[in-house]
C-alpha cells in the first residue's frame, strides 16, 4: 500500500518492514487487525522515532479517525501515553489534534477516554504551551456545533483553569457559563457533573457570584437527570463556602432537592446524605437536615427509603453529640420502626445491614428496650437476606449488651428459625451458623447450639443433612481440630449405630468431611475403625458409601493403615454380591493417590533405588501420571 512505502521510508530500509505491516494493518478492512495494530501503536512509535511519529505518525491517525469504537477507545487510551514518544512535553502539543477529534466522536465511551487522556497530558504542558495550544483546543470543543464537542469540553476546564492567565480564566468562567445553559439537555447533564470539581479550582469570590447561581439553575433544570447531578456537586459547593453563607446560598436548593418530584433526585439526596451532613455542619444539619432525613425514610417511592435506610448509622453517627441520643430516639427511631415492617425487602434488607450499629451509639439500656425488639423481627424476616443482614452483624450488639443477655433475647428467635417446619428456613439458618458461631465464641456455641448442630444431621430433609454436614466441617476449621476431637467426632461416630440407615451414611458424609480438617491422627485413630466396621452393615447402600469414603479419606491416613487395613477391606467389598458396592470398590482400588494404586507403588518403592523399578503397570481407571507416581513412592 501507498502508506506502506511512505512510513518505511524510501530507501527501503527492510528494518522497518515489520513496522509498514503494522501501519497497514490500521487500515485493514479486518476490525481485528486494526485493533492489534493500535495496541501496538508505541511499538510503532518506537520503531519510526520522535520525528517521524510527530510529522508522519499522527497526521496518519488524525485524517483515519473514523473508525469502529473499539478501535477509536483503544486509539484514546494509546496517545494519553504518548508524550515521550513524541519528543516529551516540548512537544505534547502534537497529541492535541487526533484526541480533539476523537473528544467529539458519538461514541460516549471514546470521548469520555479522549478526555481523559487530554486531561493527563495537560499536566505536560508549559503554562505558555497550555495557553498557545491547550485551551484552543478547550474553546473550540465548547462552541463546537455538535453536542459531542460540547460534552467534551466540559471536562477539561477545571484542569487549564488554575494555569492560566486572569484574561483567559474570564473566558474560560463564560464559556462554562454558557454550557450549564446549553439547548442540549446532555450538555447540561455534562456541565452538572463536572460543576462541583471547576468550583474547586475557582477564586472564591467567584464560586459565590459564579458558580451559586449555575447550581441554582441548574438544580432547577426541566431535566431530572441534570438536576440529581447539581445535587452531587452541592457536597464540593458546601465544603468550599463559610460556615455563614451556607444557610443563604446553598440550603434553599438542597431542600428543594430532598422534596423534588422526581424520585431519582431524592434517590441521590439519600444517596449522597452523609456526605452533605458533613459538608454543611451541625447546626444545619440539626434545623434543616434531621427533617429532611426524615422525609427521605418516610418516601412514597421504595428506592429512596432503600437509599436513606442505608445512611442511618453513618447519619446518627455524624449527629451533633450533645444532642445525638434525643435526636435519635425522637426522630430517628420511629421511623426506623416503619422501614423494619416495610412491604419492599430491599427496603428491609438495607436497613438490616445497618440497624445494629446503632446499638454502640444508644448504649445498652436503648439497645436492650427499643433495638432488640426490632432485631428479633427482622430474624423472622421472610426475606433470607434481612435474615443474614442481622446475624453477620450481632457481633456490634455483643459488646454493647454482653452474650448472656443477647443469648436471652435472640436465641430463642435464632432456634425457632432452626426448628422451622419450612426446610429453606432451616436451610438458611444453617448456612449463618458458621458465622453466628465465629461471632459469639466457642463456649457459647457448645452450651446453646452445639446440640441443634448435630439434631440437624438427622433430619428428614436429606439437603438439611448435606447442609449440616458442610456446616460442622466450617466450624472445625474455625474452632480447631482438638474441638472436634472433644465434641463432635464422639457424636457423629454415635450415629454409625443408628438403627436409620439414613443416619448411618450422614456418619460416613461427616467423616468425608471432616478427615481433612481434623487431620491424620484423629482419622486414622478415631474415625477409620468406624468406616472399617461399616463395610459389614446389611444395607448395600451404607456398604458402597463405605468404599467412597475409604477413596475420599485415603489421602489423609498413614501407609500403614492403608496397607495393613484398608486394603482387605476394600478387597472384601470388591467381592460383594451387589454390583453398586463391587464398583466403588474397585473404584477406590484404583482411584488416583488413594487405596491400592498407593499400596501397590509403596510395595514397588521397597524394591530399591528407582533405576530398579519395573515398569508400573496402572489400572485405566487411574489417573496418576508417572511424576505423580515417583512423588507418591518417594513420601
Amino acid at each position: 500500500m501507498q502508506h506502506k512505502s511512505k512510513m518505511a521510508g524510501a530507501d527501503g530500509d527492510d528494518s522497518l518492514y515489520p513496522i509498514a505491516v503494522l501501519i497497514d494493518e490500521l487500515r485493514n478492512e479486518d476490525v481485528q487487525l486494526r485493533l492489534n495494530s493500535i495496541k501496538k501503536l508505541s511499538t510503532i512509535a518506537l520503531a519510526l522515532g520522535v520525528e517521524r511519529t510527530r510529522t508522519e505518525l499522527l497526521p496518519f491517525l488524525t485524517d483515519t479517525i473514523y473508525d469502529e469504537d473499539e478501535v477509536l477507545l483503544a486509539l484514546a487510551e494509546q496517545l494519553g501515553n504518548f508524550t515521550m514518544l513524541v519528543g516529551g512535553p516540548e512537544y505534547v502539543h502534537c497529541l492535541l489534534p487526533p484526541l480533539e477529534s476523537l473528544a467529539t466522536v458519538e461514541e460516549t465511551v471514546v470521548r469520555d477516554k479522549a478526555v481523559e487522556s487530554l486531561r493527563k497530558i495537560s499536566q505536560e504542558h508549559s503554562p505558555v504551551d497550555l495557553e498557545v495550544h491547550f485551551e484552543p483546543l478547550v474553546k473550540r470543543l465548547a462552541s463546537g456545533d455538535w453536542f459531542t464537542s460540547r460534552t467534551s469540553a466540559c471536562g477539561l476546564f477545571s484542569v487549564c483553569y488554575p494555569r492560566v492567565s486572569s484574561t483567559v480564566k474570564a473566558e474560560i468562567r463564560q464559556h462554562f457559563r454558557t454550557l450549564c445553559s446549553d439547548d442540549t439537555p446532555m450538555v447540561r447533564r455534562a456541565a452538572a457533573s463536572k460543576l462541583g470539581e471547576f468550583a474547586k479550582v475557582l477564586e472564591l469570590d467567584y464560586v459565590k457570584s459564579d458558580i451559586i447561581s449555575l447550581f441554582t439553575a441548574l438544580a432547577s433544570d426541566e431535566q431530572d437527570s441534570v438536576r440529581l447531578l447539581a445535587v452531587e456537586a452541592c457536597v464540593s459547593i458546601a465544603t468550599l463556602l463559610p460556615q455563614e453563607d451556607l444557610e443563604t446560598l446553598v440550603m434553599p436548593t438542597l431542600r428543594q432537592a430532598a422534596e423534588d418530584k422526581s424520585w431519582r433526585v431524592r434517590y441521590m439526596v439519600a444517596d449522597k446524605f452523609s456526605e452533605l451532613q458533613k459538608a454543611v455542619g451541625p447546626e444545619i444539619t440539626k434545623n434543616d437536615l434531621v427533617p429532611a432525613f426524615q422525609n427521605l425514610l418516610k418516601d412514597c417511592e421504595a428506592e429512596v427509603r432503600a437509599a436513606a435506610a442505608n445512611k442511618v448509622k453513618e447519619f446518627c453517627e455524624n449527629l451533633p453529640e450533645d444532642s445525638r441520643e434525643t435526636i435519635i430516639m425522637t426522630h430517628i427511631l420511629p421511623c426506623v420502626k416503619e422501614l423494619v415492617s416495610d412491604t419492599n425487602q430491599h427496603v428491609k434488607s438495607a436497613l438490616a445491614s445497618v440497624i445494629m450499629g446503632l446499638s454502640t451509639i444508644l448504649g445498652k439500656d436503648n439497645t436492650v428496650e427499643h433495638l432488640l425488639p426490632l432485631f428479633l423481627a427482622q430474624l423472622k424476616d421472610e426475606c433470607p437476606e434481612v435474615r443474614l443482614n442481622i446475624i453477620s452483624n450481632l457481633d456490634c450488639v455483643n459488646e454493647v449488651i454482653g452474650i448472656r443477655q443477647l443469648s436471652q433475647s435472640l436465641l430463642p428467635a435464632i432456634v425457632e428459625l432452626a426448628e422451622d417446619a419450612k426446610w429453606r428456613v432451616r436451610l438458611a439458618i444453617i448456612e449463618y451458623m458458621p458465622l453466628l458461631a465465629g461471632q459469639l465464641g466457642v463456649e457459647f456455641f457448645d452450651e446453646k447450639l452445639n446440640t441443634l448442630c448435630m439434631a440437624w444431621l438427622i433430619d428428614h430433609v436429606y439437603a438439611i443433612r448435606e447442609a449440616a454436614t458442610c456446616n460442622l466441617m466450617k466450624l472445625v476449621e474455625k474452632f480447631g481440630a482438638e474441638w472436634a476431637q472433644n465434641t463432635i467426632v464422639p457424636k457423629v461416630l454415635g450415629m454409625a449405630n443408628d438403627p436409620n440407615y439414613l443416619h448411618r451414611m450422614t456418619t460416613l458424609f461427616c467423616i468425608n468431611a471432616l478427615s481433612e480438617v481434623c487431620g491424620q491422627d484423629i482419622t486414622t485413630k478415631q474415625m477409620l475403625p468406624v468406616v472399617l466396621k461399616m463395610s459389614n452393615d446389611q444395607v448395600a447402600n451404607v456398604r458402597f458409601n463405605v468404599a467412597k469414603s475409604l477413596q475420599k479419606i485415603g489421602p489423609v491416613l498413614d501407609s500403614n493403615a492403608l496397607q495393613t487395613e484398608v486394603k482387605p477391606v476394600l478387597e472384601k467389598l470388591d467381592t460383594d454380591t451387589d454390583m453398586d458396592v463391587k464398583y466403588f470398590a474397585q473404584e477406590a482400588i484404583s482411584g488416583k493417590y488413594t487405596t491400592l494404586s498407593i499400596f501397590f507403588l509403596y510395595e514397588v518403592a521397597s524394591l530399591g533405588p528407582r533405576s530398579k523399578w519395573p515398569i508400573l503397570y496402572v489400572s485405566e481407571r487411574s489417573t496418576m501420571c508417572p511424576a505423580e507416581c515417583v512423588s507418591q513412592c518417594e513420601r
